[in-house]
């Protein structure tokens, strides 16, 4: 039997277009999250195909399908567990997807390159997060399962206070593939080319104030896409308690509040910063923290 889990993700740092071998690729960088997380057993047999439990978990059963293709193997039952919210911006079928695939690795004993689970995820759910390099920062072609550019170090530490993004909202979340991929004029090219620039001199020198600066800037462009509501509300509350940016999920409806764990006060200004979202009706939170 093969055991793994995989966790989620906190929407994205940055998302757009970018030049890549002389086209445009659409791209996003992931803000990685441990808050949730999905479990997967996997118990391999001579049939065909696989089984999965719940039987809604067709992109997992699709994902394993194939990486037993790629090992050269048959079939077998899965079965899928965990407590990630649906539609919301955490990954949910990414995680899904990871889970499935490292559960069918590790039940032969064998571990597929990075790149390759990346293939696999974007054929199984059509767009994918980056969630398959957890010890570097990627841009990452979410729909061609490809790296833009490898950032060379992980995401630096960061403490988030998350929150649902539209007050009032149920929680049902968004349906990400329905969404029409975002068409970007002249002008936000060139900015996220900039953003891409800003985002890898954040990542060599660990600046969080330059990594919040990049979060900020997307999370405006996508207000065309999927806007967030009070949107400038939230970014004067991001000022008055001394975050350093905004960041966003470009297809769901959380977002976070990005802060320096290095101020000795930290913990008072995200305290701050969740009474002020309370006072505009924003009373779903919750907080979490990336290593570094």
């Amino acid at each position: 039997m093969g055991l793994s889990s995989a966790p989620v993700h906190h929407g994205e740092i940055l998302q757009g277009v970018f030049r890549h071998e002389g086209e445009l690729r659409r791209g996003l960088v992931t803000l990685p999250c441990a808050i949730y997380s999905v479990q997967a057993h996997f118990i391999p047999d001579d049939y065909a195909g696989v089984t999965v439990l719940p039987p809604w978990k067709v992109k997992a059963q699709r994902a394993a399908e194939l990486a037993l293709a790629e090992l050269g193997k048959t079939g077998g039952g899965l079965k899928l567990s965990g407590d990630v919210p649906l539609g919301r911006g955490f990954g949910s079928s990414t995680s899904d997807v990871l889970a499935a695939v490292g559960a069918v690795q590790n039940a032969f004993s064998v571990s597929l390159p990075d790149d390759d689970v990346a293939r696999i995820a974007v054929l199984a759910e059509t767009a994918s997060d980056s969630l398959m390099y957890p010890s570097t920062t990627v841009l990452f072609a979410h729909r061609d399962g490809e790296v833009i550019e490898d950032f060379g170090y992980p995401m630096p530490p960061l403490r988030v206070l998350g929150f649902g993004s539209r007050p009032g909202a149920t929680g049902t979340g968004v349906d990400t593939l329905a969404l029409p991929p975002a068409a970007y004029d002249a002008e936000e090219i060139e900015r996220f080319a900039e953003l891409r620039r800003m985002l890898g001199e954040a990542m060599a020198a660990k600046d969080v104030t330059l990594l919040g600066e990049v979060a900020t800037a997307s999370t405006r462009i996508n207000q065309r896409r999927l806007p967030v509501p009070r949107l400038e509300s939230i970014l004067a509350i991001a000022d008055e308690a001394g975050a350093v940016g905004v960041q966003t999920a470009h297809s769901g409806d959380i977002a976070g509040l990005m802060f320096d764990p290095g101020r000795l006060d930290v913990s008072e200004r995200m305290a701050q910063a969740g009474r002020l979202l309370r006072d505009i009706e924003i009373t779903e939170q919750w907080e979490f923290e990336t290593g570094g």
